[in-house]
């Protein structure tokens, strides 16, 4: 069996060699299981029949590494051996040079991968349950059901409509303000405000659906299509910087596990630590957010634009094209004390216009989230993605309704 230390450390040393290497056409002698890096851990991603013909290359002694997904895979080097005679791959080249679709599948079980879009047709091998996989093609067979193309090792495969789903996206879930339901006198009817008890049961149902928690760096790379990463995944935000963050959030996140982002708004850091008073909008210090980066990244929520004017209306969007810039880079130096890269940004009160998107790439940033309603899929324009709100009153049925893999009305 593979060993994960041994696969972690080939896919940092391997990075793009296996493109840049001649590949090797080898064929499986039996079953044999493959793992790849999903997210920032390395699993079994599934097996390949014996009998199967890949493109490998030998990054060590035990094991060769094939393409998978947007990534690399292994496969244990005795479970392998050279093509006999004039076997070869019947792919045509043109099929296997065609670009993805900016279209992911999902499983949800182990999944059948087929050598032809048939399920009478010879097995390729299997999927693992939890898995985003990108696809080229779309098809129809002669029964009018509808096959997925994808591509393994340099092998055209086909996985049956009926055993996965197309991939809707990733949720984005965004909180503010959390306090405990007794001490909520003031903001019990604002919707950014949710109590202890249901975002720890939100977390808690995260958790026990197996739900993994991204950061904005692996959405960025999901958005961009060079990230393998798993079905059940969610990012975290939380706007502002609110003390309440760190007093109550944090543990949570961090009992679970979790990480999530904080976008904060860089003017409003304090010096020292306010004495809690729940009953007031109150933002962290610098060495509260010192003591929670262990769970949380931080990010831009702007400087000075976090305001409204007296139409009540974003200030953002009636600032013009370089006093927008100037805040954006301002509070990435600001935040360059907590993070060195500050790389994101939320729009103040999801208000944008196309001075502010302009000014995001300028400033420096990679993406920028809205308060659109809706999920981030790949090929998004990155300095518009969506998000989701999770309510205090939602309960856990409605969560799992907008987290799941149904599409977004």
């Amino acid at each position: 069996m593979i060993k994960h230390a041994v696969a972690v450390f080939l896919l940092l040393i391997s990075g793009s060699l296996f493109a840049a290497l001649p590949v090797r056409y080898m064929q499986t002698t039996q079953d044999a299981a493959i793992w790849a890096k999903i997210g920032d851990r390395v699993v079994t991603v599934g097996n390949i029949r014996a009998g199967q013909i890949l493109a490998v290359e030998p990054m060590a002694a035990e094991y060769y590494e094939f393409s998978f997904g947007f990534g690399n895979g292994f496969i244990d080097k005795g479970h392998l051996e050279p093509v006999q005679g004039k076997q070869r791959v019947q792919d045509g080249l043109g099929d296997l040079n065609k670009p993805l679709s900016n279209q992911n599948l999902i499983t949800w079980k182990d999944t059948p991968v087929y050598n032809a879009p048939d399920a009478g047709s010879a097995p390729f091998g299997t999927l693992t349950d939890n898995l985003r996989y990108p696809i080229i093609n779309k098809l129809k067979d002669r029964l009018n059901q509808t096959w997925f193309q994808i591509r393994i090792g340099n092998r055209l495969a086909w996985i049956s409509a009926l055993d996965a789903q197309i991939d809707n996206g990733i949720p984005v879930l965004t909180y503010h303000h959390i306090l405990r339901d007794e001490e909520n006198t003031r903001f019990r009817h604002t919707s950014t405000t949710t109590s202890v008890r249901a975002f720890s049961n939100q977390m808690t149902w995260l958790r026990d659906t197996g739900y993994t928690t991204l950061t904005m760096y692996q959405l960025e790379g999901y958005v961009r299509n060079n990230i393998n990463l798993p079905a059940r995944a969610v990012v975290i935000t939380f706007d502002d910087g609110l003390k309440s963050v760190s007093r109550y959030t944090y543990p949570i996140l961090k009992k679970y596990g979790f990480k999530a982002t904080a976008f904060i708004i860089s003017s409003r850091i304090k010096r020292h630590p306010q004495k809690w008073d729940p009953k007031s909008l109150q933002f962290m210090s610098v060495s509260e957010l010192n003591a929670i980066r262990d769970v949380f990244d931080f990010q831009s929520h702007t400087h000075f634009l976090h305001r409204v004017d007296r139409l009540h209306h974003p200030i953002l969007l009636s600032r013009s094209y370089h006093n927008i810039l100037f805040d954006f880079e301002r509070s990435r130096r600001a935040l360059a004390q907590f993070n060195p890269h500050v790389l994101y940004l939320s729009y103040p009160f999801g208000g944008y216009d196309a001075k502010a998107v302009k000014a995001a790439g300028a400033a420096g940033f990679h993406m920028a989230v809205t308060t659109v309603k809706g999920k981030v899929k790949p090929g998004d324009n990155p300095f518009l993605l969506k998000r989701l709100y999770i309510l205090r009153t939602d309960s856990l049925e409605t969560m799992a309704r907008l987290i799941s893999n149904q599409p977004q009305g």
